[in-house]
């Protein structure tokens, strides 16, 4: 469909949906609270688009530069109330979490979704943000960091412009004390946040010197999301900074480990691959900061592969028990099957995942084969093909699958929109997933490097970059990349930023432009 019809049809979808969450989740009563609107081509305020901090501290902060999630330790215990079923419904109250008010010329206070305009950028090498909002010739300027255990925001007003008063509103659940808002602490933890942070990235293994400019900006940026969602003490890694988001799904912080390991920063890659060995993997899908199994949603298939995968990029011995893959969840966490996805992180992982008896948990794989690539299910091709033939190639390496993996993955490709690919065929929305087309990015380069013929390997870098420019297009304009976006628009749908999404950029980009051993450093873009 296309045209006018097209989007008439989609507005009213829309609309449906909103309507039976709020119903369903906030009652529906007109009394409920409504989210404040968006500005046009932004996300709506309280949901998070952007996050601040260095593994201690972490801060989500939304399109508007309100502080919408706030914890110690990324998958710690929320500080901030905005549940994410209020998120879904639109019932988000005005006065959730920090909120810059900007008063002009001594006019009322205003939260800046109600400015003419809002910009937002990491200072460069950075997780420091600033939020610039425009309202008629005046401008706001609002810098916030997370260092250690602190959160510091200072503000001010465009020189020669109207005169601003910024004030703070603020709605806590605890941890008041670790918040500094124009106080005397707040531009001092900016600045030694910024100095920290590009100490941070110079120690990472620099791509080659040939990468363009945008790689170097992703590859940076990807590093210091992986940076604040990674706890630099206990080594949980969380999937987002927003609420529903802000737990260790193994899966998720073993391709973050990969990725640490595969940058040059090993000592991190270990941490977070200890803290995964440290799980009960057939106990839930998703842990919390302490590694107790949050409950909702039953183990999944994959998790000892991709367990197993991290500890060997850290380089730490383990022998991770074998765990059921088949009648599970994989990683679209919907009905339980044999999928695809499971199959290759129980079978392609090291042997001591798989234990002595390897027949008895090695899963036959002809059954998944079909004339088109691989399917997701088992014995069932109207499953259609799943973005998961490309584990078949990174991590868990199963070379007599490469040719069906390389056909998947570049008939997705086509039939991809401008933003990047969905998960699989027989996914029933059309917003493209960032986290399937990172890892089709990395294994395409990855077959592209080890290609049968100079042909064959252009072509497969080729689409690799092709994916890249995919998650260009789909990253914010401070370089961040969602879970999902619209597919016809590119504004984020869902968390923003993703660290499985991150890790796998990374995992690409190193791929396509190796660079040196660790240990050489690099100036984060836009040095001097």
């Amino acid at each position: 469909m296309h045209g006018g019809v097209a989007r008439t049809r989609a507005a009213l979808a829309l609309i449906a949906v909103i309507a039976a969450a709020a119903a369903s989740i906030s009652g529906g009563s007109p009394a409920d609270p409504r989210t404040p609107p968006a500005l046009p081509g932004r996300p709506p305020p309280f949901m998070t688009a952007a996050v601040l901090g260095d593994g201690g501290l972490t801060a989500g902060v939304d399109a508007y530069g309100d502080i919408v999630d706030l914890r110690a330790g990324s998958a710690g215990r929320p500080l901030i109330d905005n549940p994410v079923e209020a998120q879904v419904a639109g019932s988000v109250p005005g006065r959730t979490g920090i909120v810059p008010l900007a008063s002009v010329r001594g006019g009322p206070a205003l939260p800046l979704w109600q400015a003419d305009s809002v910009r937002q950028r990491y200072l460069p090498g950075t997780n420091v943000l600033r939020t610039v909002a425009r309202f008629g010739a005046a401008r706001v300027a609002i810098e916030c960091a997370a260092r250690g255990g602190e959160l510091g925001c200072a503000s001010g007003s465009a020189p020669g412009g109207p005169p601003v008063e910024i004030a703070f509103r603020r709605d806590l659940l605890g941890g008041g004390s670790l918040v500094h808002l124009d106080d005397a602490r707040a531009p001092l933890i900016v600045t030694a946040a910024t100095a920290a942070g590009r100490r941070w990235l110079a120690a990472a293994r620099p791509l080659e010197a040939g990468a363009p400019a945008w790689v170097r900006r992703l590859y940076s940026r990807s590093l210091l999301v992986i940076r604040a969602l990674a706890d630099r003490s206990s080594g949980a890694v969380a999937a987002g900074a927003r609420d529903g988001w802000a737990y260790v799904w193994p899966r998720d912080a073993s391709a973050v480990a990969i990725a640490l390991a595969s940058a040059g920063y090993r000592a991190q890659a270990r941490r977070v691959a200890r803290f995964l060995l440290g799980l009960d993997l057939d106990a839930a899908a998703r842990y919390d900061g302490a590694g107790d199994p949050v409950e909702g949603r039953a183990a999944q298939g994959d998790a000892a592969g991709w367990t197993a995968a991290a500890a060997a990029a850290a380089g730490i011995p383990a022998d991770v028990a074998p765990l059921p893959w088949r009648n599970r969840p994989d990683y679209q966490e919907k009905s339980s099957g044999t999928y695809l996805a499971n199959a290759l992180a129980t079978a392609g992982g090291p042997k001591s995942q798989v234990g002595a008896d390897e027949s008895a948990h090695r899963p036959v794989f002809g059954g998944f084969v079909t004339t088109r690539g691989l399917a997701r299910t088992v014995g069932d091709s109207p499953s259609g093909l799943d973005s998961a033939a490309a584990w078949a190639v990174r991590p868990f390496a199963r070379p007599e699958l490469f040719a069906a993996a390389r056909r998947t993955l570049l008939r997705l490709l086509v039939e991809g929109g401008r933003f990047g690919i969905v998960p699989s065929e027989d996914w029933r929305e059309a917003d493209p997933w960032t986290a399937p087309t990172a890892w089709s990015a990395w294994s395409l380069a990855a077959l592209a490097a080890g290609g049968r013929g100079a042909a064959m390997a252009a072509n497969d870098r080729r689409a690799a970059l092709w994916l890249l420019h995919d998650l260009r297009r789909a990253a914010t304009p401070a370089g961040l990349l969602p879970e999902r976006v619209d597919a016809r628009t590119g504004v984020p749908r869902s968390t923003t930023p993703l660290a499985w999404t991150h890790a796998f950029a990374v995992l690409a980009l190193r791929q396509l432009w190796p660079g040196r051993a660790a240990g050489h450093g690099h100036a984060y873009p836009g040095a001097r």
